[in-house]
């Protein structure tokens, strides 16, 4: 009895993997190079349209923009963050990508002068939230957050200070994981 199960059970399983039904299917190209970025499961805008909406839709909470490139390596370290974060944060923040190349953004990247990729931008119901880090731009967090733990703690702080009404906050990250950058200010 045990032996005529066992038989069963093995036969059944070589017909399991040998069904052409249940072969994985390929993967399309397009799929494959999705899945090699983190992005894919953040939303990226890239028309002037899609920016304007959340900003004006995205209402007691946190909005984080990512400006940047999905081919660039420091900008898929930053969406692995973002992309990991985005559960913990998701009942006060919001999280989008927006993409530096595309035609239509361009008004936001010269708006914000975004010169160093990625940049991420902070706001709060439609207010551009700053955030005094110690470096010399307080518009914007420029490169990448060193864990995921940084950056929730910065998205914290800065839904606490603008809850109370702040428009800048202190970074509560120390000095050492602070990305240095030297700004060059032209023709001024």
């Amino acid at each position: 009895m045990l032996r005529s199960c066992k038989t069963w059970v093995y036969s059944l399983l070589i017909i399991l993997v040998a069904s052409p039904l249940l072969a994985p299917t390929p993967v399309p190209p397009v799929e494959q190079e999705r899945d090699r970025k983190m992005s894919f499961m953040l939303r990226t805008l890239t028309r002037k349209r899609e920016v304007d909406n959340i900003i004006r839709d995205t209402l007691d909470q946190v909005l984080v923009l990512r400006f940047g490139r999905e081919s660039d390596p420091v900008c898929l370290q930053l969406d692995d963050i973002l992309s990991k974060s985005s559960q913990e944060l998701s009942k006060f923040a919001t999280i989008a990508l927006v993409d530096v190349e595309a035609e239509e953004i361009q008004v936001y990247v010269k708006y914000f002068d975004i010169t160093m990729i990625p940049s991420t931008v902070f706001f709060f119901n439609a207010h551009h939230m700053k955030m005094d880090s110690g470096t010399a731009d307080h518009t914007k967090w420029l490169g990448s957050f060193h864990t995921k733990q940084d950056f929730i703690d910065v998205v914290e702080t800065i839904f606490r200070g603008a809850m109370k009404g702040k428009l800048i906050v202190s970074c509560p990250l120390p000095p050492q994981k602070i990305p240095r950058f030297q700004l060059l200010f032209k023709d001024l």
